[in-house]
């Protein structure tokens, strides 16, 4: 589809009229070509919040600002990253309070040891479970992923304001067993 010349030339026309001009509205629509709601339907499930997981985007937007797709996918992967850690650390909570309920209420603790002492093993019991082990690992790994994330942003950031980004901070590490 092709636009005849007088179009063309009335629309050029018109954006030169057209256009924010206050720094005010610059603020309100500098964040306007950022793609709402494609993140939470990537990392939502079906009972979070997606106002809330709206509101972490916007605030980290606000946060880090950042220009243009390559910076925004940064952003991206921080946001969702970070929805995961909260999600991560909201499991690690309920799971741990599942595993403290099953020590204490377990009738073997009840027959053989004080309330206190049940209460004590039922807290090392929940730290030291497989489930809290498994989560904190995947902690560790979406805080990776975030720092990664967040030190790549920074690093195209300085890129696009003509300073000199740092190399990228890769240690390899073997560990062997001694003889």
């Amino acid at each position: 589809m092709s636009v005849s010349k007088k179009q063309l030339v009335a629309n050029r026309r018109n954006a030169k009229k057209g256009g924010v001009k206050t720094l005010e509205g610059k603020a309100l629509t500098r964040l306007n070509a950022l793609k709402h709601g494609l993140l939470s339907q990537e990392v939502l499930l079906a009972e979070e919040s997606e106002e809330t997981l709206t509101d972490l985007e916007r605030r980290l937007v606000s946060d880090l600002q950042p220009e243009g797709e390559l910076e925004r996918i940064m952003v991206d992967r921080i946001v969702s990253s970070m929805w995961r850690l909260k999600r991560a650390l909201m499991v690690e909570r309920e799971t741990m309070a599942w595993e403290y309920i099953q020590e204490t209420e377990s009738d073997y603790n009840r027959s053989y040891v004080s309330k206190e002492q049940t209460r004590r093993q039922a807290y090392r019991d929940m730290i030291a479970s497989d489930h809290t082990e498994k989560i904190t690992r995947y902690e560790t790994a979406i805080e990776r992923q975030i720092y990664k994330a967040l030190h790549e942003l920074i690093r195209l950031q300085m890129a696009r304001r003509g300073e000199k980004p740092p190399a990228p901070v890769a240690i390899d590490l073997e560990v062997s067993q001694g003889n």
